[in-house]
């Protein structure tokens, strides 16, 4: 799809400030879409708003469908009447710049019983609310129904994984077995469907804040489901999974590149996708149709996966070991835009995540498609990386300072973390060195270097990181692929949220055409 020319930022709620240890949609996700539209910009970009497992990672879903109901905020069931006050207040925490999950969860589900109690004893209170909450569960009962009972019964066996529950009849999903939890669990699962309800009510107030402001709000939807999902529990005929242990007999991953020498091993099962393609990709058509209805422009992560993808057999404890497998190729895109035809406008609302292993035959597969791709500039100024130089770019693509996965421009830049302790110094110099030769510039301020680099380029949209926006350095990464802990915590402060530029940010819009067209009446 053509994107309109214009710039956003990147920032995923959770990394909001404000109480309760964790962004979430209340007011600081309202006054951060001011401040897209005091800056002039049109596009929000976040991670996956899928339920988050202990780790924090929103790539590892408990579910391709539900949303994380951490993200409620607290000071919004205080103005619908669900909680008091006194109620909402309470968390503590030593940082106010990471989010503590294991802290945020004990904290957050105690108001959330609170909020749900209140509600089921006063449903006279809260007719409307009742009504909307009955809709939403019928026109949802495709995946909530399992869904809830998969967190009831994840929660009664201390989160363990799916496939290490102690009832084996409730891992293997048998149907006796499952009707009697339903029952068992049935205060329990309301309550889970009713957090969902209040989620996507919250959300969608927020995605209706944007759009009416003409700001679009970009998702992510990542390619493969988490083993430990509902998904997977309930649906596991379309997973490359045992059906006896629940073991993944095929793991997915990515082969060793410039982030992870030996590639990385993300556990997730493969998909069947055969399987899948004689039953019309009916799963997919949900997952897909669910994720638009969250967001207007939907980022597809690793998209070179469904050109080929890497797969790795059970056991091995690296990625180095998998090989290249098929995909689904462009006959999956053709049943997309089939299924969608009259509810999108010609094309395909996605943005194709094709970084690392890219070979022609992924490019024409995200070409014929006619698909934006993505470029980083961080990758800019490496040997042979003149894909990634914005005098190389067409107009349609999104070009990036950094991602999620990336370090912000200023730990970039300086190469002080760990991250960079196993590179080569002189390489990293000549980077640094061509960078600076590149832009024409000292390096005194790189972040906006780089962040006007990306905007002056012919890329028809330009995002970047709300750190980048900052100038904060290596302390404020998001993510290190491959390290399994640490991640997914970075929050801004209120301070910082305080002090996110306006002036410099409007004026670049205005002069590299990429503000929306008002924006002399709001000035």
């Amino acid at each position: 799809m053509a994107l309109d020319r214009g710039a956003g930022v990147l920032l995923h709620p959770s990394s909001l400030p404000g109480g309760g240890g964790i962004g979430d949609l209340g007011d600081s996700a309202t006054r951060f879409v001011d401040y897209l539209d005091k800056a002039d910009l049109k596009y929000w970009q976040m991670l996956p708003l899928g339920p988050i497992n202990s780790s924090g990672s929103p790539y590892q879903a408990l579910s391709s469908f539900a949303g994380n109901t951490f993200l409620i905020s607290l000071e919004l069931l205080v103005e619908e009447g669900f909680l008091t006050e006194t109620d909402a207040i309470g968390y503590k925490s030593e940082s106010v710049s990471r989010v503590d999950y294991k802290a945020v969860r004990e904290f957050k589900i105690k108001r959330f019983k609170i909020a749900f109690d209140n509600f089921t004893r006063n449903k006279s209170k809260f007719l409307e609310v009742d009504r909307e909450f009955e809709k939403y569960k019928r026109d949802n009962s495709d995946w909530l129904k399992d869904f809830a009972l998969f967190v009831a019964i994840k929660s009664k066996n201390g989160e363990k994984a799916w496939w290490e529950w102690d009832d084996k009849d409730l891992s293997l999903y048998e149907e006796k077995a499952i009707a009697k939890a339903r029952e068992d669990f049935a205060v329990e699962i309301e309550l889970e469907s009713w957090l969902q309800y209040i989620f996507s009510k919250q959300w969608a107030g927020i995605k209706k804040k944007a759009n009416d402001k003409g700001i679009l709000i970009i998702g992510d939807l990542p390619i493969y489901t988490a083993h430990d999902s509902a998904d997977v529990w309930a649906e596991r005929e379309f997973f490359e999974v045992d059906p006896e242990t629940g073991e993944a007999l095929l793991m997915a991953g990515a082969p060793p590149d410039y982030f992870c020498e030996d590639g990385q091993l993300w556990g997730n099962p493969i998909y069947k996708w055969k399987l899948m393609e004689a039953d019309g990709y009916k799963w997919w058509m949900r997952r897909i149709r669910a994720n638009l209805l969250l967001t207007n422009i939907v980022r597809i992560d690793h998209f070179r996966g469904f050109e080929a993808y890497w797969q790795v057999k059970s056991g091995e404890e690296t990625a180095k070991n998998g090989k290249w497998v098929a995909g689904p190729g462009k006959g999956f895109f053709s049943v997309v835009q089939k299924e969608f035809e009259g509810e999108i406008e010609n094309e395909l609302p996605f943005i194709a995540e094709d970084l690392g292993v890219i070979t022609p035959e992924v490019e024409a597969l995200r070409d014929d498609i006619n698909l934006p791709g993505m470029k980083i500039l961080q990758f800019a100024f490496c040997d042979g990386a003149n894909m990634y130089r914005p005098h190389s770019y067409d107009k349609n693509c999104v070009v990036y300072t950094g991602t999620h996965d990336n370090d912000t421009s200023q730990g970039w830049y300086k190469a002080e973390g760990i991250d960079y302790q196993h590179m080569d110094w002189d390489t990293i110099q000549r980077e640094r060195d061509l960078c600076r030769r590149y832009i024409g510039i000292d390096g005194g301020n790189i972040h906006w270097d780089l962040i006007k680099l990306a905007m002056a380029s012919a890329a028809d949209v330009a995002v970047f990181p709300v750190q980048d926006i900052l100038g904060l350095g290596n302390e404020a990464r998001m993510n290190r692929p491959g390290v399994g802990e640490g991640n997914w915590r970075w929050r801004m402060t209120s301070e910082q949220f305080e002090n996110l530029d306006v002036g410099y940010i409007c004026e670049m819009n205005r002069l590299y055409d990429r503000g929306r067209r008002d924006v002399e009446e709001k000035s």
